[in-house]
């Protein structure tokens, strides 16, 4: 099986990372392996139907173009 190792961890992270997997039981390996596999098999189709879900939600709200948001972040 496959090994990774992640550099320069931000500390508040790894703390996150280290309760979240007390809190359900897990060690912190096995609560980093879950989450990585996970987000590895996140199909198309679950993906298009939380954004819908997220749209609905926010629908009726202002909000920004991002593209302008983009391009002030980008170019100041």
């Amino acid at each position: 099986m496959a090994q990774i190792l992640i550099r320069n961890l931000d500390e508040t992270t790894l703390e996150r990372l280290k309760l979240r997997a007390t809190q359900s039981g897990r060690s912190l390996q096995a609560e980093v392996k879950m989450i990585l596999d996970q987000a590895a098999h996140v199909d198309l189709q679950t993906a298009r139907l939380t954004a819908a879900r997220i749209r609905e939600k926010l629908k009726g709200r202002p909000a920004s173009d991002s593209v302008d948001l983009l391009r002030e972040e980008r170019y100041g």
